[in-house]
C-alpha cells in the first residue's frame, strides 16, 4: 500500500494556537509536540481519505454486495469456520 503523504518531505516550521493548559501538561510529560501533531494529522489524513474513497465508490460497494448475497462469497466453499 503506498503512502498517502510524502514521508520524505522536509520539515516545514508552522505556527499553531493550543489550550495553554493541555500544552503545559503535555509539556509537563516532555510529549513530543510535533511527533504527536504528525501521527494525530496522519491517522485524520487517512479517515477521511478513506471516506472519501468508500464514497466515491458507493456504487461498486453496493453492486458486489449485492452480487455477494445472491452468490456467495468465491471461498465459501473453502472456509472452515
Amino acid at each position: 500500500m503506498s503512502a498517502i503523504y510524502d514521508v520524505n518531505a522536509p520539515k516545514k516550521a508552522t505556527n499553531l494556537s493550543l489550550n495553554s493548559d493541555l500544552l503545559l501538561k503535555t509539556r509537563a510529560l516532555n510529549i513530543n509536540l510535533s511527533a504527536t501533531l504528525e501521527q494525530a494529522l496522519q491517522d485524520k489524513l487517512k479517515a477521511v481519505e478513506a471516506d472519501k474513497w468508500q464514497k466515491e465508490h458507493v456504487q461498486a460497494i453496493a453492486v458486489y454486495n449485492q452480487f455477494v448475497e445472491e452468490n456467495g462469497c468465491f471461498s465459501d466453499d473453502y472456509r472452515d469456520f
